[in-house]
């Protein structure tokens, strides 16, 4: 079934559109990240403005996130002070991204740098998360216990500590900070939540347990992708309601079950499956821009070809 899109000037299938939110609220659910990494790229391989995609697949991961949210705060695994923290760091992180997508925008240069972000931060991340992550599982199917964090020393030694009881730490606000503020960026400019980025920055860098990572990192993400699409919305008018609307139903749907799903998983398991959904779109995007890079310049300069 055809639907019209009014904002992205385009027909899109409506059940594709459907399926593309329920297994981003899968993802949501199962590893504690918005999604965006995944549904930004494929609105983009089927039809959709890049810049259309990016507002609209922020105000998508919202519903997604708070759909999952629910479950987690059900079992007691949201850090709601740190989530208060991040959230400081994200809402200015975001003000500040989206001050620099509209003026890349103005310029015609923002597709080339949503895909150059999306390949650099997808192919380290999740190469690093990879390579941890069967370490662990190795280690521990030999025998041995998985390997516990390195502590992080200047992580320790900054000033301005606050105990973090549902987290069990006592850490600077620091470093807290800095990762939301780098995940208000990623949301503004790449329309992610910035889970891939903050999920193993609280696991590695903040040595917060991985159970609690998951609902506290989506607590986060709901106040600032709901924030980076009303700046959108407001200075851009690049948010579809018709395409917002079919991928939330399909997101709210797709979360719960995620939820169940990583509710039973090991962790580490967690973890590898998600370093390769990440790598799998990395990969993706680099091919786009070695193999079609015509399309890159053509959109930067707003002609059609």
């Amino acid at each position: 079934m055809q639907i019209y899109l009014p904002i992205a000037e385009v027909s899109v299938n409506a059940f594709l559109l459907l399926g593309l939110g329920g297994m981003v609220g899968v993802l949501s659910g199962m590893f504690g990240v918005g999604g965006g990494f995944l549904l930004t790229p494929l609105l983009f391989f089927i039809g959709i403005p890049p810049a259309v995609a990016v507002a609209t697949g922020a105000n998508q991961i919202v519903a997604a996130s708070f759909s999952g949210v629910l479950a987690h705060l059900k079992r007691r695994t949201v850090d709601l002070r740190m989530g208060g923290v991040l959230l400081v760091g994200g809402l200015a992180g975001a003000l500040l991204g989206v001050q620099v997508f509209n003026l890349l925008r103005a310029r015609g240069q923002v597709d080339l740098l949503v895909q150059l972000s999306y390949v650099l931060f997808l192919g380290v991340i999740g190469a690093l998360m990879f390579v941890e992550s069967l370490n662990a599982i190795r280690k521990t199917r030999a025998g041995r216990a998985a390997p516990t964090r390195r502590k992080h020393g200047w992580v320790h030694a900054m000033p301005f500590k606050m105990q973090f009881r549902a987290s069990r730490l006592y850490i600077s606000v620091i470093p807290p900070l800095m990762v939301g503020f780098l995940v208000g960026i990623l949301a503004a400019v790449m329309g992610v939540g910035g889970g891939f980025v903050m999920v193993p920055a609280m696991i590695y860098i903040l040595h917060m347990p991985t159970k609690v990572v998951i609902g506290t990192s989506l607590f986060q993400i709901i106040f600032v992708t709901a924030f980076t699409t009303i700046l959108h919305a407001t200075t851009n008018y690049t948010v579809d309601i018709v395409l917002a609307l079919l991928l939330i139903v399909g997101g709210v749907l797709g979360a719960q079950i995620g939820t169940q799903i990583g509710a039973k998983m090991k962790a580490e398991q967690l973890r590898v499956l998600l370093a390769l959904l990440v790598l799998l779109v990395c990969g993706k995007l680099a091919l786009d821009l070695l193999l079609e890079p015509s399309e890159l310049y053509s959109l930067g300069t707003g002609k059609a070809h």
